[in-house]
């Protein structure tokens, strides 16, 4: 009698460095994954490469391997998937790169779910299970007398219980952690109504919050430990729905949790005082928070549905609760110059954020602006491995592409300087002055694995110069 079926889920390792190399935290979709095909009677390996190499020698045993990639994660994931299909292996693939460019991962994979996963992968194993019958398999594409299918997308998952708690423990992963705590992430929700120009989000998960009840978000809380455990919470917006919010963090007070946890919010999070007092109760650490920019001309430009004046307030009132904040700011769209960069250093500088990441701002498929960049033959690199927010891409409208790719380095340079640095440790501000002496570090090791590459962007320097300011007033102050 023959054993169970046996599915290796891998996620590819980032291309090159970021602010988040040392503590990388994997995406939750294998996970969800694994541990469903693991109560199906599966035998399921999990391999996060940023902390764990690929052993090909036992993927040979396999009957199946899923990678989940991202638009930067491309290139080593078909990488992966060639490898693993010459070994005889049929290989499945998801993640939001694929999802929306599923004809070009067909050239390495033998199938590939396109957005949600835990609906079509069932339907997928059970027609695996019956030896064939794919046509039913909803969100589907694959490879049919040589010409590729593409199966009518799968609805959302509406009930969002349904969706298994990631057995972490029972699928054997160990993560790197942080003042002796392994990171776990938690999703509470999917979805999001706004229309940013440069995101997927809404493209992958649809423009329609979905949440998980509050009893089943408190039951997956209650297996981590506040000693050994961080949660990070992988929402896109924690905040979405503030009754729904304060709810969750009223029950989290009431079971007495004691763990530290970090999350995503907007700015306009800030509005509602009750809220940010509730999450600070609630043992919240630090909020990572996209303010994108603080030219107003660029937030209506990417139809952020923020205003400066949103992002003054934020970082007002988190620091007014002791929450620290990762500020996150992009620069490149077509409202931008050197005005707004250096601006947007000034402001970051003023706020005293406890951390920064200025990132150049990235045509990523899925998203409006990548249809717009594709139809105005305005991308310039095609080399998905570059799509990481760190390298420029796209001609930009009132930069020059070398002018663009040197605004990150002088802004987190200017931001983590000496002289910053310096204020943090008179203000005793330790976890400031040790994130600003990482980055600064990671800045110049970015700079020399990258000497390639920013030769050939200044190669492609205009002859006259293409910098183009422009004059505008955003009024942005900060009080307090």
């Amino acid at each position: 009698m023959s054993g169970p079926k046996r599915i290796v889920f891998i996620e590819p390792k980032a291309p090159g460095l970021h602010i988040f190399s040392q503590f990388p935290i994997p995406r939750l979709g294998i996970f969800i994954l694994g541990t469903l095909m693991k109560e199906r009677g599966w035998e399921v390996e999990i391999v996060f490469e940023e902390t764990r190499a690929i052993d090909y020698e036992g993927l040979k045993k396999a009957d199946l391997v899923g990678i989940s990639t991202i638009t930067s994660t491309a290139p080593r994931a078909y990488a992966i998937a060639d490898r693993v299909r010459g070994l005889g292996v049929p290989v499945l693939m998801g993640g939001p790169h694929v999802s929306f460019l599923a004809d070009e991962a067909l050239e390495h994979a033998d199938f590939v779910i396109r957005g949600e996963g835990e609906v079509p992968l069932k339907a997928f194993i059970d027609a695996w299970e019956r030896g064939g019958g794919f046509a039913t398999v909803p969100s589907l594409s694959y490879q049919e007398g040589g010409r590729a299918v593409h199966t009518p997308k799968a609805p959302p998952v509406r009930n969002m219980d349904d969706i298994p708690i990631p057995d972490f423990a029972g699928l054997r992963f160990r993560a790197k952690s942080i003042a002796g705590r392994t990171i776990i992430p938690v999703q509470t929700s999917r979805g999001c109504p706004f229309d940013c120009s440069f995101c997927s989000v809404t493209g992958m998960f649809g423009k329609k919050w979905r949440f998980r009840s509050i009893p089943n978000i408190l039951e997956e809380l209650r297996r981590y430990d506040a000693r050994r455990n961080f949660i990070f919470f992988y929402d896109d917006n924690f905040a979405a729905d503030p009754p729904r919010a304060k709810a969750l963090l009223q029950g989290m007070i009431a079971q007495r949790f004691r763990f530290r946890w970090s999350t995503q919010v907007r700015a306009d999070a800030a509005r509602d005082s009750e809220l940010i007092r509730l999450m600070k109760r609630a043992g919240c650490h630090t909020v990572f928070v996209g303010f994108e920019s603080v030219n107003p001309l660029s937030l209506a430009g990417m139809k952020k549905s923020q205003t400066v004046e949103d992002v003054v307030r934020a970082v007002r009132v988190f620091r007014r609760e002791r929450i620290h904040v990762h500020g996150m700011f992009m620069f490149g769209f077509d409202e931008d110059d050197w005005t707004t960069v250096k601006q947007t250093v000034r402001f970051a500088k003023k706020a005293r954020l406890t951390s920064t990441q200025f990132l150049i701002l990235t045509p990523l498929p899925g998203s409006e602006f990548f249809e717009k960049m594709t139809a105005e033959r305005r991308i310039l690199f095609r080399d998905w491995s570059l799509y990481d927010a760190h390298h420029v891409v796209f001609r930009p409208a009132r930069l020059s592409l070398p002018s663009l790719q040197r605004a990150q380095s002088f802004a987190h340079r200017k931001f983590y300087s000496l002289v910053e640095i310096g204020k943090r440790l008179i203000r005793g501000r330790w976890l400031d002055l040790s994130l600003a002496a990482y980055a600064r570090r990671l800045n110049r090791l970015w700079r020399k694995k990258n000497r390639t590459f920013l030769k050939v962007v200044d190669l492609l320097r205009p002859r006259r110069n293409a910098d183009i300011t422009v004059d505008y007033r955003s009024n942005v102050r900060l009080d307090g």
